[in-house]
């Protein structure tokens, strides 16, 4: 991973999810800086496989908590100089499993982990979601752009959950002049992904290596933007050590239909698989990309990794690990 973080005077940060996809990888970065880390994760959809390599080092330690839970204040003694809020279902496969969860882990989670920072005087980071904006009618995607979302669809446990998260913390901005800002992030992908998580990066590389038939929602032709892990953890960081309080996107610039990445990924694979086109999941955005002018011009940011490298880089690390093919996928 890139060096991608600022001096800054932190030395002790809590990543809630940080047993997760995108949390691990953050834990692992802030260590390398040299910045004592709890990793806060309950395993509901996180695991602890993706941590395991960062369980002996000093200043780390997994703590087994739910944020939404009432005593989460109290067990997390801290002090910390940096809150980084990523705990929620982010998989369509898990926040349709855990509802309620998922909804907890935006307002309680929120409001707790807010806490903590007011307590500490910390720089607090929520992790949010290009799914604030539906399935948008503009595009690319602002951070002014209001959004287009069913409150009461198939995806408004995730949708609605982040949006009321980037509600209370900006309520805490205003109200208590909180430290916190907001990071929405687009089509994250790379290794440490659950096979069986419905997303359709880990989902199309799993079916390819097993040699099983590509399974594309609809006829494909819905676009995302993917944006590689390292890229996306050195976005989050350069808004965690910035002072905006305003949402920032996070995500590649190139968009690319999902029909077109199952078709590379079984060309990169070498895999004889063919694609088979299942139905599409209802209130599935048909468009996707994010308009990351704010994060240029504010932070100096933007991806380096193209996304057929990081798909290689991806399949590397499927391949390694030899996972069982997944579910059908989502998009």
């Amino acid at each position: 991973m890139t060096d991608a973080l600022p001096p800054t005077p932190w030395q002790q940060a809590v990543v809630t999810g940080g047993a997760g996809f995108l949390g691990s990888h953050l834990c692992e970065h802030l260590l390398n800086a040299g910045i004592a880390v709890d990793c806060v994760d309950n395993l509901a959809s996180g695991s602890l496989e993706n941590v395991a390599h960062l369980a002996g080092r000093p200043g780390f330690r997994h703590l087994a908590q739910d944020v939404s839970a009432e005593d989460t204040v109290e067990l997390l003694a801290g002090p910390y100089d940096l809150v980084l809020h990523f705990a929620c279902p982010a998989s369509p496969a898990d926040y349709l499993r855990l509802p309620l969860e998922t909804l907890d882990a935006g307002s309680l989670g929120t409001r707790n982990m807010l806490a903590v920072a007011e307590r500490d005087g910390a720089r607090f980071l929520l992790a949010s979601t290009s799914e604030v904006y539906g399935d948008p009618l503009v595009h690319p995607q602002r951070e002014d752009y209001w959004g287009n979302v069913n409150p009461v669809g198939p995806r408004s446990v995730y949708d609605e959950s982040k949006r009321f998260a980037e509600a209370l913390v900006t309520a805490h901005v205003g109200a208590r002049d909180a430290d916190a800002g907001i990071v929405r992030l687009f089509n994250t992908y790379g290794p440490r992904m659950r096979p069986h998580d419905g997303r359709a990066v880990p989902t199309f590389v799993c079916q390819a290596l097993a040699g099983e038939p590509l399974s594309v929602a609809g006829d494909g032709s819905q676009t995302r933007s993917l944006c590689y892990v390292d890229d996306t953890v050195a976005g989050i960081l350069l808004v965690a050590a910035s002072r905006s309080v305003r949402p920032v996107n996070i995500g590649g610039t190139d968009e690319v239909t999902v029909r077109d990445i199952a078709r590379r990924i079984v060309e990169l694979t070498g895999s004889a698989s063919r694609i088979d086109y299942v139905e599409r999941p209802a209130d599935d955005p048909q468009r996707r990309r994010p308009d990351t002018t704010l994060a240029r011009e504010l932070l100096g940011w933007s991806p380096h990794v193209p996304w057929e490298e990081g798909i290689k880089q991806t399949i590397a690390h499927f391949a390694t690990a030899r996972p069982a093919s997944g579910p059908d996928a989502r998009s």
